[in-house]
C-alpha cells in the first residue's frame, strides 16, 4: 500500500498545534516561562497536558457521608475555633451541619486575620480529602469559602481537573490556559494523525471528543471510572500514548540496525580457558543465553540485548564471556552499573577471572581522582581491554581506543539517553558498540512489550544448583525480641545475619541514624557476637572494609541500609532481617532477599513490620511470603505499583506516561504493535508528527 500525503486539513491542525503558548491572549513572559518548565511550549502541548485526577465539586455530602481518603465538598457552620502552639502554630476549626456530626479543619500555616475570620457561627463551604484523625475525621488544609448567612453555594456544573503544576502555577491558571488552547482544538480530521482505516479497524473513537472529555468531563460522568483511567475517553488517549511510546523505540531500533557494529569474535580460546577455571559449570539457561549474545555480536549490526535474571542467576558470567569474544577481536568493553557498591563486585569478579587469562581490567568511579584518574583515562584511551565503572564512564574526557561492547548493568537506574551517551563513546562514522543490558528485576513480559521494544530480551530463568530456597516470613515489630534471640541461636551455629534497616525518607542522613540506632541496639544485645555497620554516608574505603570483614567472617551481623541491595555475595549468610518491610516496593524486597539464599544452608529472611499494615503492604508481604519466583514477584509488583515505579521513572527516557499504564492497559498493546507497525510502514509522517504532539523536546528520544 503507496503512502498517503497528509491532508491540507491535517497540515493546517498541524501548523495550529505548533503555535507557542505566548501567542495566546493573556500570557506574558512570567507565565509563558512557568509553562515552559513544564515542558508547554505550543498550543498542542497544553491539549495534551492531562489532569492527574478530578475533584467533585458538583454536590454537597454530609459530614455523616464522610468516608477516610475521600475528596468530598462539605458544607457547615463553624461551632468552635482553638490555636495552639505546644509544638508549633495551629488552627483547628470545628464544623457542624444538620446531620449533627462535626468536622475538624486542621491548620499548620495561617496568619492572624484568618483565624479571626473563622468565627463561631460562619457558614463555610469546605473541599479537601477527610482522614482519620484521633478523635474522628478531619481535613488538614482543606480548600474553603465563607458563606453569607442567606447565600446558597455555587456548585460546579461539571467535574474539576487537577493538572500536573510547578512553583508559581495554580491551577486556576493553568485551567485558564488550557481552556485558550481548547477553543482552539481543530475538528476531528484536522486533529487526526492516526489513518482512518487503522482507527476504524481497532474501534478508535473520536480524539477530539476524547480531549474535550477528559479535560471538561460532565457532571453525570462516571467518576470511578475517570479515577480509575478506565473511561473509553481515556482508553483513547492511552492507546495514541502508548502507539507514541511504540513508535518511538521502534524508530530507535531501526535507526541503530541500519549503523554497522564491529564483529566480535575470535577462535573462542579464552572463551575455553575461563570456562575451565571456572569452579562451577554453566546452567543450561546461561549457556543458552550466552550462545543468544554469541550470535547476536558476531553480527556486523549493532546487538541491542536485554538479558535479565533473577537473583543469582548468574548474568555477570554470560557479560563476562561477551567481554572475552571483544577482547579476543581486539575491541574494548566498557561495563556500567548504577552504584559504586555494585560496580566493585563486578570489578572483583572480573579481576578474578580475567587476570589469570592475562587480560587487564580497568576501574573508573567517581572516587577515582587527581593522578589516580589521568593514569586511568591514559589506559583508556591506550586501549585498556576492559574498563568496569559507574556514570563516569559517560563523563567528558573518557575517551576510548576500540569500543566494541557496552555492558549495563541494572538498567532500569539509567534512562535511555545515559545508555546512549555511554554508547557514543564508541561512534566511528556510521559504526557504533554492541549493547549489553543486564537486569536483576525481571521484567513482566507486558512491560517488555512495550518499555524494552527496541531490545531483544533474553532470560536466564534457572538458579544454580545448589542454591537453597529462601524461607520467608513476616513478623510484627512487637516481637523484636525473639527476633534478636533467633539472631543470637544462628550466630551461635556459625551463621551470619544481615539486619536491614529502611526509612520512608529520602534522606541518607535519615537513613544513616536509624541503621546507627539498630547498630547500638544489637551490640548491646549481642554482647558476644560482633556487629558491623554500613551505611550510604560512609566513604567507599570504609564500606569496603566493612564489607571485606564480613565476607572474611569477622562479623557475625552487619547492619546496613539498603545500599547491600545488590552487588553483595557472602554464602555464609543465611539470616536476613529486613526492618519496617512494608515500605518497600516488591522488587526491592525481592533484591535484599537474594543475599541470602546463597549457599548450601537453609535460609531465612524475616520482615518485621509495624502494625497497622495498610492493604498493599499487605498484600506485598503475602507475596513474599508466597513465592521465590522473581518473574511471579515482578508481574505481582506490576499490578500493584504500575510501571512508573517498577522501571522507574526515567526507564523510557523523557517520555513519561500522562496517562496510559501499562498495567491496566496490557489489552491495547496488541493493536498498538499492529497499528505502530503499519504506520510506520506506510505513514512515516504522520508517525513523526504523533511523536512531536506526545515527546516534543525529548528529540533525541526519537531519533536516537
Amino acid at each position: 500500500m503507496p503512502a498517503r500525503p497528509n491532508s491540507p486539513a491535517m497540515d493546517a491542525s498541524h501548523t495550529a498545534g505548533l503555535t507557542p503558548v505566548a501567542a495566546l491572549p493573556g500570557i506574558g513572559p512570567a507565565l509563558a516561562e512557568a509553562l515552559g518548565r513544564l515542558g508547554l511550549e505550543r498550543v498542542q502541548d497544553l491539549w495534551f497536558h492531562l489532569p492527574l485526577r478530578y475533584e467533585d465539586r458538583t454536590r454537597i455530602s454530609t459530614i455523616a457521608e464522610l468516608r477516610a481518603g475521600e475528596r468530598v465538598q462539605v458544607q457547615g457552620v463553624v461551632e468552635a475555633v482553638e490555636r495552639g502552639f505546644r509544638y508549633r502554630p495551629q488552627l483547628k476549626v470545628a464544623i457542624g451541619d444538620d446531620s449533627r456530626q462535626t468536622l475538624l479543619l486542621r491548620f499548620f500555616h495561617f496568619h492572624r486575620a484568618q483565624a479571626e475570620q473563622l468565627q463561631p457561627g460562619r457558614r463555610l463551604l469546605v473541599f479537601g480529602e477527610a482522614r482519620q484523625g484521633a478523635h474522628g475525621l478531619e481535613m488538614v488544609h482543606p480548600q474553603y469559602q465563607r458563606l453569607a448567612d442567606d447565600a446558597e453555594p455555587s456548585m460546579e456544573d461539571r467535574l474539576t481537573p487537577v493538572y500536573p503544576s510547578t512553583e508559581g502555577l495554580g491551577q486556576k491558571r493553568i485551567t485558564s490556559v488550557i481552556a485558550k488552547a481548547l477553543a482552539l482544538l481543530p475538528s476531528d480530521e484536522q486533529l487526526e494523525l492516526i489513518p482512518p482505516e487503522l482507527g476504524a479497524a481497532h474501534g478508535l473513537t473520536s480524539l477530539r471528543d476524547a480531549l474535550m472529555y477528559v479535560h471538561r468531563p460532565p457532571a453525570d460522568a462516571h467518576v470511578g471510572q475517570l479515577m480509575l483511567g478506565r473511561h473509553p475517553a481515556q482508553q483513547r488517549l492511552a492507546f495514541e500514548e502508548l502507539l507514541t511510546q511504540h513508535i518511538s523505540l521502534k524508530r530507535m531500533r531501526a535507526a541503530v540496525r541500519r549503523r554497522h557494529a564491529p564483529v566480535l569474535g575470535g577462535d573462542g580460546g579464552l572463551r575455553k580457558r575461563l570456562l575451565e577455571g571456572l569452579p562451577f559449570q554453566l546452567t543450561g539457561a546461561q549457556q543458552r543465553v550466552s550462545d543468544d549474545v554469541a550470535t547476536d555480536i558476531a553480527q556486523p549490526r549493532p546487538m541491542l540485548r536485554l538479558v535479565q535474571g533473577d537473583v543469582g542467576s548468574g548474568k555477570t558470567v554470560v557479560a563476562a564471556l561477551a567481554a572475552l569474544a571483544a577482547t579476543e577481536a581486539g575491541h574494548q568493553v566498557a561495563l556500567m552499573a548504577p552504584t559504586e557498591l555494585l560496580a566493585e563486585q563486578h570489578l572483583r569478579n572480573f579481576r578474578q577471572w580475567l587476570q589469570p587469562l592475562d587480560i587487564e581490567v580497568e576501574w573508573l568511579a567517581g572516587k577515582v581522582v587527581g593522578k589516580a584518574r589521568q593514569q586511568a583515562l591514559a589506559r583508556v584511551a591506550a586501549g585498556v581491554p576492559i574498563v568496569v565503572g559507574t556514570h563516569a564512564l559517560m563523563q567528558e574526557g573518557v575517551a576510548f581506543a576500540r569500543l566494541g561492547l557496552v555492558i549495563v548493568d541494572e538498567q532500569h537506574r539509567f534512562g535511555v539517553q545515559q545508555r546512549l551517551a555511554l554508547r557514543d563513546k564508541g561512534l566511528e562514522g556510521d559504526q557504533v558498540p554492541h549493547q549489553l543490558v543486564l537486569t536483576a528485576t525481571p521484567i513482566p513480559r507486558t512491560l517488555a512489550m512495550s518499555a524494552y521494544a527496541d531490545l531483544d530480551v533474553s532470560s536466564i530463568d534457572e538458579l544454580p544448583p545448589g542454591r537453597t530456597p529462601v524461607q520467608t516470613i513476616a513478623i510484627s515489630n512487637g516481637r523484636r525480641i525473639e527476633v534478636i534471640e533467633r539472631i543470637h541461636a544462628a550466630c551461635r551455629e556459625g551463621r551470619q545475619v544481615y539486619w536491614v534497616c529502611t526509612l520512608i525518607e529520602e534522606s541518607e542522613q535519615l537513613r544513616a541514624q536509624a541503621a546507627e540506632v539498630a547498630h547500638a541496639e544489637l551490640s548491646a544485645a549481642l554482647m558476644d557476637c560482633k556487629v558491623g555497620l554500613i551505611h550510604g554516608r560512609m566513604k567507599p574505603k570504609e564500606k569496603q572494609a566493612v564489607m571485606d570483614a564480613f565476607k572474611a567472617g569477622e562479623l557475625a551481623v552487619l547492619v546496613a541500609t539498603t545500599v547491600i541491595e545488590v552487588g553483595v555475595d557472602v554464602p555464609n549468610a543465611s539470616l536476613m532481617v529486613i526492618e519496617n518491610s512494608e515500605r518497600l516496593g516488591l522488587a526491592q524486597l525481592h533484591q535484599l532477599r537474594g543475599r541470602v539464599g546463597r549457599g548450601a544452608v537453609a535460609s531465612n529472611c524475616v520482615l518485621l513490620y509495624q502494625p497497622p499494615l495498610g492493604q498493599l503492604a499487605r498484600e506485598r508481604l503475602q507475596v513474599m511470603r508466597d513465592t521465590n519466583d522473581g518473574f511471579r514477584i515482578a508481574e505481582k509488583d506490576l499490578e500493584l505499583r504500575g510501571p512508573g515505579e517498577v522501571l522507574g521513572t526515567r526507564q523510557t527516557g523523557q517520555l513519561s506516561f500522562r496517562i496510559a499504564d501499562l498495567a491496566r492497559d496490557a489489552h491495547l498493546l496488541p493493536a498498538v504493535q499492529q497499528v505502530g507497525s503499519e504506520m510506520l510502514r506506510h505513514h512515516p509522517k504522520r508517525a513523526e508528527q504523533l511523536i512531536e504532539r506526545w515527546v516534543g523536546v525529548a528529540a533525541r528520544y526519537a531519533h536516537a
